[in-house]
C-alpha cells in the first residue's frame, strides 16, 4: 500500500520527560490505535541526536481523508490529549506529499 499524504510532526517535550513522550507516541502502534490502521503505512518516532526533549514523528497515509477519519477517532484524540500535557509548547507540523520511498519494518 502505498503512502499518497504524510507530515512530519516536531514536538517538544518539558524538561526531563522525553522519555514519557516517547513511551506514549509508541503506543500509536498498540491494536486499534492510529498508527496500528491498515491506512497509516510509515508510522516513524525519532528523537533528536542532541535534545532527548525533542522529538519528531513521521507519518505516512494511504490518503489525507484516512488521516483525518482515523484522528477524529477516540483512540488518536485519547493519545492527543495526553501528548499537550507533556509539551513545552505547541508541536510544528509539516505536510507532505510522499513521492516514493522504502520501509523494511
Amino acid at each position: 500500500m502505498l503512502a499518497h499524504y504524510g507530515f512530519t510532526a516536531t514536538l517538544t517535550a518539558r524538561p526531563g520527560v522525553g522519555d514519557q513522550l516517547v513511551d506514549l507516541l509508541l503506543t500509536g502502534l498498540d491494536e486499534g490505535s492510529p498508527g496500528a490502521s491498515e491506512h497509516c503505512v510509515v508510522y516513524l518516532v525519532s528523537r533528536s541526536a542532541s535534545d532527548p526533549d525533542l522529538i519528531h514523528v513521521t507519518e505516512g497515509w494511504t490518503s489525507e481523508a484516512d488521516h483525518h477519519r482515523i484522528f477524529a477517532g477516540e483512540a488518536a484524540q485519547a493519545i492527543v490529549a495526553r501528548i499537550a500535557g507533556l509539551l513545552a509548547e505547541e508541536p510544528r507540523y509539516t505536510d507532505h506529499i510522499p513521492v516514493l520511498g522504502k520501509a523494511a519494518f
